[in-house]
């Protein structure tokens, strides 16, 4: 039987991300950002992007979302990275998490990558 707010977070994306921000606050996630990226890709509606610091602290960071939704009754779609914890991705279909430490996330640069300010407007005004 789903509870009243796993059926709310199954309905929307928006529930969906707020539970992820609620999850990695209860494990103290560091720089949460949440990109909102329909404009962009169909792939999801958020990307949430969040720092540990160090790789125990990702993997935790990473359990805590696991926990909470499994907790919400949401299987993920696929988990990468668990292992080494540098770069955790979880793909909970809607929402793709991704979890990084501090060097990970200032090398890759996510935010700016999936900034759409930066995408040409041709881009931006076709999705």
């Amino acid at each position: 039987m789903h509870s009243a707010e796993s059926e709310s977070v199954m309905r929307s994306p928006d529930a969906l991300c707020t539970a992820v921000c609620a999850a990695l606050e209860d494990v103290s996630g560091r720089d949460v950002v949440v990109l909102d990226i329909r404009q962009l890709s169909s792939m999801a509606d958020y990307f949430v992007i969040a720092s540990g610091t160090s790789s125990r602290h990702v993997k935790t960071l990473a359990e805590g979302v696991l926990d909470r939704v499994t907790a919400l009754e949401i299987r993920p779609l696929g988990v990468e990275g668990l292992e080494a914890a540098e770069w955790v991705l979880l793909d909970l279909g809607d929402v793709v998490v991704h979890l990084m430490s501090g060097d990970a996330r200032a090398h890759y640069r996510l935010e700016e990558l999936w900034d759409s300010s930066q995408w040409p407007a041709e881009r931006n005004d076709a999705q």
